[in-house]
């Protein structure tokens, strides 16, 4: 029995003889191994052990929650009170559930470090972005491998094991050139091993390549409607917020959503597919099962532009009376298209392609504005210069019906595949 085994059970245990009427344990140990470079020099290698322990209890449909970071017998037994007292003081409702079957073991990726091949990766891409792209200056680089072990165990037999072990990739940097710079940037990825040079993978050349082009910038003239293309480092982050605001927890236990009464329309261009799916294999060390005890599957949020799907944990979905959504990750897949970037920006008059977008939260009809960072401008068909910090506006849900186009190229980052998309009706404020 490994260690986290043991502490789910002594929780489990100690919740039960407390007077738990349902109860579960998660507990979880990362070992993280990693070198840090900064501005070009190696600064730092470390390894990190972290515990964490989260409980659950149920008392009379009332649920308390606990989460530490100790498996010490004394720690467990304290949080175990401390869960058992937050359940007995809840306020009662029927709708929290916990999984009542389910269960298995799981071991993906690399949970073996290979330290020598990790430093020697690490120092062939410093030695080719040193090389190929002279004018990035690399601010910070933190390269690292993370083996995480864990045990699930809930009082209705429901039982998981896992073990996943992944490297991964981080970089800030900006191009300079003279007395001139770009606007910082970073990129990152996951790898389930090292058999690739890690310069190859995510859109670590893309970005690279853009950093240079970026140190001399012109200002967009005027403010006009136009066609904006999400790079896909800045189209994961547009998705979870548009998901975030019409089909999560909350806005379908408020009522806000605007989506609330529309599963099985037509949500989107028919050209778009949406998917959460922990078990493709491009997937890294993702969610096997949830916090509830569920087993995880793959689903369609939308397909072929129809909301197929809410993104509900059970208890909302037992509120709301709508079914659970089969995972909770954020594994993020986007269908490809069947046409090339270079054709779909060729039929844009004018317009921007976005890698970074910064602004605040959406409202709750969607409507968002902020600045479009690390960007160029589109012009009759042409990729041109690029900009500098261009006001971008538009609503969410109404980018997903003005999708001029969705690259057939995509990018793959260890979680989430996503293209290229391009999108009408975009107001674009310049000088």
């Amino acid at each position: 029995m490994t260690r986290e085994q043991q502490t789910t059970t002594a929780a489990l245990q100690a919740l039960e003889r407390l007077g738990a009427q349902q109860a579960s344990a998660q507990a979880h140990t990362s070992r993280k191994t990693e070198f840090n470079l900064e501005n070009g020099q190696f600064t730092l290698l470390r390894t990190t052990l972290d515990h964490s322990l989260a409980l659950q209890a149920f008392v009379d449909q009332r649920r308390g929650t606990v989460s530490g970071n100790s498996f010490e017998p004394e720690a467990i037994a304290a949080a175990a009170r401390d869960c058992f007292a937050a359940a007995r003081d809840g306020q009662s409702d029927p709708a929290w559930e916990l999984a009542r079957e389910g269960g298995g073991s799981f071991d993906t990726g690399a949970f073996t470090l290979d330290r020598e091949l990790l430093f020697n990766r690490t120092q062939e891409m410093l030695d080719a972005i040193k090389a190929e792209y002279p004018k990035v200056v690399l601010e910070s680089v933190s390269a690292q491998h993370v083996a995480r072990e864990g045990s699930y165990l809930n009082s209705h037999g429901v039982a998981y094991d896992s073990r996943a072990g992944s490297y991964g990739v981080f970089l800030m940097f900006s191009g300079h050139e003279g007395g001139k710079s770009s606007s910082f940037n970073h990129s990152s990825f996951e790898c389930a091993d090292l058999s690739r040079p890690f310069l190859d993978q995510g859109s670590l050349r893309q970005n690279l390549a853009d950093a240079q082009k970026q140190i001399h910038t012109q200002p967009t003239k005027g403010k006009f409607e136009g066609t904006v293309v999400f790079t896909p480092d800045c189209l994961g982050s547009m998705l979870y917020e548009l998901v975030s605001n019409y089909a999560a927890d909350s806005v379908l236990l408020d009522g806000t959503s605007l989506w609330k009464d529309a599963l099985g329309t037509q949500v989107a261009d028919p050209r778009l597919t949406l998917s959460f799916k922990p078990l493709d294999p491009r997937m890294v060390s993702a969610e096997r099962y949830t916090q509830e005890g569920f087993l995880s599957r793959d689903y369609d949020l939308i397909e072929r532009g129809v909301l197929k799907q809410f993104m509900l944990s059970a208890y909302a979905a037992n509120k709301t009376g709508h079914s659970r959504a089969p995972n909770t990750s954020h594994a993020i897949i986007v269908a490809p298209g069947q046409t090339a970037l270079k054709d779909i920006l060729s039929t844009i008059d004018k317009g921007l392609l976005v890698s970074r977008y910064s602004g605040g939260a959406s409202g709750a009809g969607g409507e968002f504005s902020g600045v479009a960072k690390n960007s160029f401008l589109i012009e009759n068909g042409q990729l041109g210069p690029a900009v500098s910090e261009t006001m971008i506006s538009g609503n969410l849900a109404g980018m997903l019906n003005s999708i001029r186009g969705i690259s057939r190229e995509t990018m793959e980052d260890g979680s989430s595949s996503l293209p290229w998309l391009a999108v009408d009706g975009i107001t674009i404020s310049g000088k």
